[in-house]
């Protein structure tokens, strides 16, 4: 391992960092834990920070991520009055102002900037309605023109809130609001990205920067909610940092805290692309896996860091880290899946069966997390949310049966961690609590070890395997879990 990774980029080395909505939320910590940190020293420029919306905010534009309970945008789709919510969503938004207004927001600049923006928003939304209502328009293009004119505002307002935070107290901020409500240009993402950095020099100050960005392709088609971190990303392509920095309200770690107790999990510390990818197969995502491509390939090294833990380093994945000694580096999964197994005596010896099965997953648009085969079946698992009776009736219609079954899959991840006895003494773990194994898999490059277990065990599997892999500390203060 090269120790000099380990530590945070020196004073005058550029730096684009990313915060999340729940960080934002909490704008003092941002201000003392990341922007202004440590205290009592000058603030350290030629930082980029790329910010979400303030935690709720794009819920209530949109549809709520987890409940899918709807936004403004919902009226908008179904020809409903969008008026009404509209005004609800700047009450909220005005709400949250007052709450920064002792961190130095100049309230009343404020609330006119965001009825300002309200107001432009709303003239686009009133004309797309327009056109949408008369049915000579491709609805699908209108509706994501919306959309993406609502989900901009977010990032936009906080953006804006915390540029005018700094300036007020005095710090050199500059807003780089790349949503272009109201620029007309014909410019890809990628395009808008280093217009706008073409001028500026990040050296003398710090660039607040929305995390929406627009763009012909637009943002939200391709990347839907993880756009910011793809804006993050784009931005560390042009400027080719020293390090890209995302900063959340908790450490990436060895296990989830609220499953197994913060006392039974460290930050992992070092890391590298490909388990990232791997988290966020099951959905555990460190960044979002469009994101952490184009990072990758430049050879940026990307920080995770736990906004109100300064002083921690944080976990750094890099593309070419292993660890020096054979460890699992982290212990994930999800209950949110389903198996779908299809059997058909006839499979045996013929050719293309799984084929037939994968055309009919593109069909229906959907991937999936996990598979195993044997003779007259294939066990394919996805999330739970993409499946449908469509696709389960264009199964039965090609094969014998087909049978549904909720379930959970738990990993051991790790980027060197192949060694005699893992899959056997894992096992034993899980069965010494009585949980039965559905299924296992594991890649030949073996940096993901997969267990299939019924739904309702998914959380007593992780906490046995997290109890399994006893903890040592080493002298670089990541986490080496016992070799099994």
């Amino acid at each position: 391992m090269n120790n000099s990774t380990s530590a945070d980029p020196l004073p005058g080395e550029l730096t684009v960092e990313k915060i999340g909505g729940t960080s934002m939320t909490a704008l003092d910590a941002v201000l003392q834990n990341i922007i202004c940190y440590p205290q009592g020293k000058p603030v350290r420029y030629n930082r980029v920070f790329v910010v979400s919306a303030f935690s709720g905010v794009t819920d209530m534009l949109l549809e709520n991520k987890k409940t899918d309970a709807p936004g403004v945008y919902h009226s908008f789709k179904h020809y409903r009055d969008f008026h009404r919510p509209l005004k609800k969503l700047v009450a909220a938004l005005k709400a949250i102002n007052k709450k920064y207004q002792a961190l130095g927001l100049n309230l009343p600049l404020a609330d006119a900037w965001l009825e300002d923006r309200i107001s432009r928003a709303r003239r686009y939304l009133e004309n797309l309605a327009g056109i949408l209502s008369s049915g000579y328009a491709n609805k699908e293009g209108i509706l994501q023109a919306a959309r993406e004119i609502l989900a901009s505002i977010g990032e936009a307002h906080s953006a804006y809130n915390l540029t005018q935070i700094l300036q007020n107290r005095g710090i050199n901020a500059q807003l780089v609001d790349l949503s272009g409500l109201d620029d007309h240009q014909e410019l890809t993402i990628d395009q808008r990205i280093r217009k706008a950095f073409k001028a500026i020099d990040t050296r003398g100050g710090i660039c607040v920067v929305t995390g929406y960005a627009k763009g012909t392709e637009g943002i939200m088609r391709e990347f839907d909610r993880g756009y910011s971190e793809v804006t993050f990303s784009k931005i560390a392509q042009v400027l080719k940092p020293k390090e890209a920095i995302i900063h959340k309200e908790y450490h990436l770690s060895t296990a989830d805290p609220m499953l197994v107790g913060m006392h039974n999990c460290r930050p992992v510390g070092f890391t590298n692309y490909d388990i990232a990818d791997q988290l966020a197969d099951v959905g555990m995502e460190a960044i979002h896996p469009k994101a952490a491509k184009p990072l990758e390939a430049a050879g940026i090294a990307l920080r995770i860091k736990n906004t109100f833990e300064p002083a921690h380093p944080g976990t750094l994945i890099t593309r070419d880290h292993v660890s020096e000694h054979k460890r699992i580096e982290i212990i994930t999964g999800t209950d949110k899946l389903l198996v779908i197994d299809v059997y058909d005596p006839k499979m045996v010896g013929s050719v293309g069966c799984d084929l037939l099965i994968m055309q009919l997953f593109d069909k229906h648009n959907i991937s999936y997390t996990f598979k195993t085969t044997s003779a007259n079946s294939i066990s394919t698992v996805i999330w739970e949310k993409c499946y449908s009776r469509k696709l389960q009736h264009d199964l039965e219609s090609a094969f014998e049966k087909v049978a549904v079954e909720p379930v959970a899959l738990v990993c051991l991840l790790g980027s060197n961690m192949d060694r005699p006895g893992l899959l056997a003494k894992s096992s034993a773990a899980l069965a010494a609590s009585g949980i039965n194994i559905k299924s296992v898999g594991a890649a030949f490059r073996k940096v993901n070890v997969q267990f299939l277990v019924d739904r309702h065990q998914y959380k007593p599997a992780i906490i046995a395997l997290n109890q399994a892999m006893h903890q040592h500390s080493y002298a670089d203060n990541t986490l080496l879990y016992e070799e099994v």
